[in-house]
């Protein structure tokens, strides 16, 4: 089951992404809910919020460490619910989606921009960062509910 949510979980990354490029990529940006959700290419070259700014290669780096630590563990894990394996899976595929656009472009094409008027502006994210978000905030359920 995890290589099926890994699978499916790149491959909207990669479409998503193909398409950001090829829709959004030097174009106006396209306004889904007026002053609050927009499509908007974005190269990041940094991590989160932009940090590590450059830092493609270091980034990588430890994107290898954490897929390996995930894997492995995942692996060594008796009782797989589904919950840990989705979680898993998640955070897999979104930071191998990412990966591939450190290593083969050096940046990371980000491109879904909520923002509140033009007054706050959440940083931009894509496909890979939801399968991370959402993949963290399973765990941490997995986490609290196996503490149980």
């Amino acid at each position: 089951m995890i290589y099926i949510i890994i699978i499916i979980g790149l491959v909207l990354d990669r479409i998503t992404k193909i398409w950001a490029v090829n829709a959004l990529m030097g174009q106006k940006d396209i306004t889904i809910i007026k002053d609050f959700f927009d499509f908007s290419y974005l190269e990041n070259r940094g991590a989160a919020f932009g940090i590590f700014q450059g830092k493609a290669y270091l980034l990588a780096a430890v994107t290898v460490v954490i897929l390996f630590v995930l894997f492995v563990n995942y692996l060594k894990t008796k009782n797989k619910t589904k919950i840990f394996t989705w979680s898993t899976g998640l955070i897999i595929s979104g930071a191998v989606g990412n990966l591939i656009d450190r290593l083969s472009l050096g940046y990371v094409v980000d491109f879904v921009s909520l923002h509140f008027k033009n007054s706050y502006y959440f940083p931009s994210f894509n496909v890979a960062d939801m399968c991370i978000t959402f993949g963290t905030g399973l765990l941490i359920l997995y986490i609290i509910k196996e503490a149980d």
